[in-house]
């Protein structure tokens, strides 16, 4: 696991998240911090190559003491994080580092930022969450989790949220939902938001549809979930709909599919899961659907490769 730190109060919910997994899965965690030379203007005045050298090796051994008091301060359990200080822009290294760790999962914090502020967000979070070969674990600025509160509560996760629309995307997300809930003999709920169809067809027999339909995605045996899978439609904004059942129902962890990438994608991204991100209360998967021309990680619609489930979960 990866876990992208810059000492704010977000990323320290974000490192206890991480820090429960790990020790949870038994997952070796990496800690990186990265000093990016954009936030030191001063170094523009060195006077020589020599005196800008000095002054970056001075901030990268400033950020290896402040990571090193960081993780004693927040770690009270048996894992002992692999720490990382790099130089450079952080978007870049934290996917390039996920890349050549070949990390399952990133865990990072969002900011919460909106309108014009959230270019500075799309600077870092973002942009990994767009782009990264893994899923990403977004922890929301409303996490109703306070910093202080006991690290045992994060890993009991009791509940998991699939936001399902039926598509390819959410359907490779299932596998991560199914897998995490199985692992945590947690309850699994899946559910989809219809909008306002101009079709004809009512309300009444759009859900009962698509509650037909949320049954049926569910693998033939899922036996360690038996009891504990719940289906549930709602009507209205999807974004707006997630995040009220989720206020509502209060589950330690919402799964989101998404495909990402092409323009469309992205203006999908930004209407649905970014604001889900944004505005839920709990942590955020959000797992991207492997395009076919990447190797052999096939789309699960071919049913040529299933999905690759991170940390060693539970394969169905």
């Amino acid at each position: 696991m990866l876990c992208p730190i810059d000492f704010s109060a977000i990323s320290v919910r974000a490192y206890r998240h991480a820090l429960s997994m790990a020790e949870h899965y038994q997952a070796k965690l990496v800690v990186l911090h990265i000093v990016e030379e954009w936030r030191h203007p001063s170094a523009d005045f060195a006077g020589s190559a020599a005196d800008l050298n000095e002054f970056y090796r001075q901030l990268l051994e400033t950020g290896r003491w402040r990571l090193q008091e960081f993780v004693k301060n927040h770690t009270h359990e048996e894992i002992q994080p692999e720490l990382v200080v790099k130089k450079g822009t952080a978007p870049d290294l934290i996917l390039s580092s996920a890349q050549a760790r070949n990390i399952d999962v990133i865990v990072m914090g969002a900011h919460g930022h909106r309108g014009l502020d959230r270019l500075l967000l799309g600077s870092t979070t973002d942009r990994v969450m767009r782009t990264a070969s893994s899923p990403v674990i977004v922890i929301p600025p409303l996490d109703s989790m306070a910093v202080g509160d006991d690290l045992h509560s994060i890993r009991r996760l009791k509940r998991v949220l699939l936001c399902a629309d039926f598509s390819e995307n959410s359907a490779w997300a299932l596998d991560y939902a199914i897998s995490v809930a199985a692992e945590y003999d947690a309850e699994l709920t899946l559910l989809h938001v219809l909008e306002q169809s101009s079709n004809g067809n009512s309300i009444e027999d759009a859900t009962t549809r698509a509650m037909e339909r949320l049954d049926k995605l569910l693998p033939p045996k899922v036996e360690r979930l038996t009891g504990k899978v719940k289906t549930a439609v709602r009507v209205g904004k999807p974004y707006r709909e997630l995040i009220q059942y989720a206020l509502e129902e209060s589950p330690d962890l919402v799964v989101m599919g998404v495909r990402g990438r092409g323009a469309l994608d992205l203006a999908v991204f930004g209407s649905t899961t970014y604001r889900v991100m944004q505005l839920a209360c709990c942590p955020v998967l959000i797992v991207y659907a492997r395009p076919l021309d990447q190797g052999n990680e096939m789309s699960i619609a071919t049913n040529q490769a299933p999905p690759v489930i991170p940390l060693n979960l539970l394969t169905l």
